[in-house]
């Protein structure tokens, strides 16, 4: 199957159409030769992807599925960071990638879960601004109309010869403002509820960015301090560093103590990464015993030095399992850490920082490892032919 395959250009069938790239309703004459250079990037541009993810998905031999097709577009546009990160390391260590593998380790990836709740949150946080503004606004409004109404009914009550039509008038103006009062008390009963609408969604926004374990800000809150912190470090020409740290044998560390006592051990080490965290130093759980660091305003050695003092004050405690008195031995990590502008792009330094902790395992493991150049080289896809 090729790009020019009939099939492929039908509108809103075959793969274009399965990945949103099928034919288009024609423009009405009168724009058609304004966007006609638009469309023929955009027609360039499609294709070459489309062309990418046909070699991906040959390269490694995996059959046509939603699934593969949707892993290739998240890897090949760098759209799913955790997709990303798992198919460069199943490359750097020279193991295939099949639709099977594909199947047991990417089927299940939540990011699409994650950016729905986002969005979904979004959408309810503004609601919750809309409705209450107009809370606000109706409360205010039917303050001053019982002011106004109230003045009006305080000089019909003091006319004594106004008759009875100016008596009935009187009599509905109080009922006028009986209800206005009532009104008023609906009113302020919304107001506190929209504000406790509210500190719930904030309540929930920050139970969706923290790791219910550690205490520490999720692999989602990283994806948004990142973006932050490369804005700011650019604006500022200050230097950021990025750098995966991983737990060393925390595999046997389940399999010896119970799964209880890994989950002690990822709290402290939690906890001596939230020590050096500050306004200038971030600390997130990426996934699973596997940690993430964002230093700005630090040269990549003093961010070496930084993580190196930490991962030695580790290394030095002699941990104990106070559940059964049985030692842990040694607890330490593993770090690989990128200059994120010298890689050239926040995508590229997650990949430099991912393989240069691949490096520190391969090399023996409780040490840490600094990106090189070839580190910040895009992946070569026949690299695991």
């Amino acid at each position: 199957m090729t790009a020019h395959d009939p099939n492929l250009s039908r509108s809103g069938s075959g793969l274009l159409g399965w990945l949103g790239f099928g034919a288009r309703p024609v423009d009405p004459p009168i724009e058609a030769a304004a966007a006609s250079g638009q469309l023929e990037r955009r027609g360039a541009l499609q294709g070459r992807q489309l062309e990418e993810i046909g070699n991906f998905l040959s390269l490694h031999k995996i059959e046509l599925t939603p699934l593969a097709l949707t892993v290739a577009w998240n890897y090949l546009t760098g759209a799913d960071s955790q997709v990303v990160r798992a198919i460069d390391r199943q490359i750097q260590s020279r193991q295939p990638i099949t639709a099977a593998w594909l199947e047991e380790n990417l089927a299940e990836n939540n990011g699409d879960d994650l950016a729905l709740l986002a969005q979904l949150m979004e959408r309810l946080e503004s609601s919750i601004d809309e409705f209450g503004k107009t809370s606000r606004d109706a409360h205010n409004a039917t303050s001053d109309y019982q002011s106004a109404l109230e003045e009006h009914v305080n000089e019909l009550t003091q006319v004594t010869k106004a008759g009875e039509v100016i008596s009935e008038l009187a009599t509905i103006a109080k009922v006028m403002l009986r209800r206005t009062r009532d009104i008023e008390k609906q009113m302020l009963r919304s107001e506190a509820q929209t504000r406790a609408l509210r500190r719930r969604l904030d309540e929930a926004r920050r139970s969706a960015e923290e790791d219910h374990l550690t205490g520490l800000p999720n692999r989602r809150s990283f994806e948004a301090t990142y973006a932050e912190q490369y804005r700011l470090a650019r604006a500022a020409t200050e230097t950021l560093c990025v750098a995966f740290c991983d737990i060393d044998h925390f595999k046997a560390i389940n399999d010896t103590h119970g799964h209880e006592a890994g989950d002690r051990v990822l709290k402290l080490v939690a906890d001596c990464f939230a020590r050096i965290s500050d306004d200038n130093c971030h600390v997130a759980r990426h996934g699973g015993e596997e940690f993430v660091l964002l230093i700005r305003g630090a040269a990549p050695d003093d961010a070496f030095d930084k993580l190196d003092r930490l991962r030695q004050e580790l290394a030095d405690r002699r941990l104990v399992n106070r559940a059964t008195e049985q030692p842990f031995g040694q607890v330490s990590f593993s770090a690989g850490i990128a200059d994120v502008f010298e890689c050239g792009d926040p995508r590229t330094a997650l990949r430099a920082a991912d393989a240069a902790l691949y490096r520190a395992k391969q090399n023996g493991r409780n040490r840490i490892e600094v990106a090189t150049d070839e580190d910040c080289q895009p992946p070569q896809l026949n690299a695991a032919a």
